[in-house]
């Protein structure tokens, strides 16, 4: 059972969060549990969907996107996000359950996604203060400046979400996944 109210209906959240999960519909179908919770405050709702939005627009890959997701959710324990992301990796992204599996570990069967998932885990696991060797290994492998940024905001998109879904305790609406530890 949630903690934080989970608004069962666009029209049972704030009006002022209303339009916002309107868009969501329609983009996507549906309006997971996860962007009803935080329409309790239309404000994080607001700034959810624009950084969002934004980073999609950004240069790393969808896959690659998703990944990271995969990744931030397992060492940070959250079961909401790592149902959510698998879903969104088999059937949006078309990640394999093996391409999955490496991601959970912050790793890769993609030699250059490899060396963004390996980056991305360690600005989680050190809590962005990663070494100089972390930083020369990821643009070693091709990475820009630019997308080095995208990917910290990546993960920090992701922490947010699962220290949220953690807090609140959010009912999975997803095929179900579970973290096989936190770190």
């Amino acid at each position: 059972m949630p903690r934080l109210a989970i608004p069962a209906s666009i029209e049972a959240s704030p009006a002022a969060a209303q339009p916002l999960l309107e868009a969501v519909k329609k983009q996507i179908g549906v309006v997971p549990n996860l962007f009803r919770l935080v329409s309790n405050s239309p404000a994080a709702l607001e700034g959810y969907l624009g950084l969002s939005g934004a980073l999609g627009k950004g240069t790393l890959p969808a896959p690659t996107r998703e990944r990271i997701a995969l990744a931030v959710a397992e060492i940070n324990g959250c079961d909401y996000c790592l149902s959510a992301h698998t879903y969104i990796g088999k059937n949006m992204a078309k990640l394999d359950d093996a391409e999955m599996t490496a991601n959970r570990s912050g790793a890769s069967n993609d030699p250059k996604a490899d060396a963004a998932l390996r980056f991305a885990a360690e600005v989680v696991r050190r809590r962005g203060h990663v070494s100089d060797d972390d930083v020369r290994a990821i643009k070693a492998a091709g990475y820009d400046d630019a997308q080095i940024v995208e990917i910290v905001l990546h993960v920090a998109l992701n922490t947010w979400t699962n220290y949220l879904n953690s807090v609140a305790e959010t009912t999975i609406d997803f095929p179900v996944v579970t973290a096989r530890k936190a770190a």
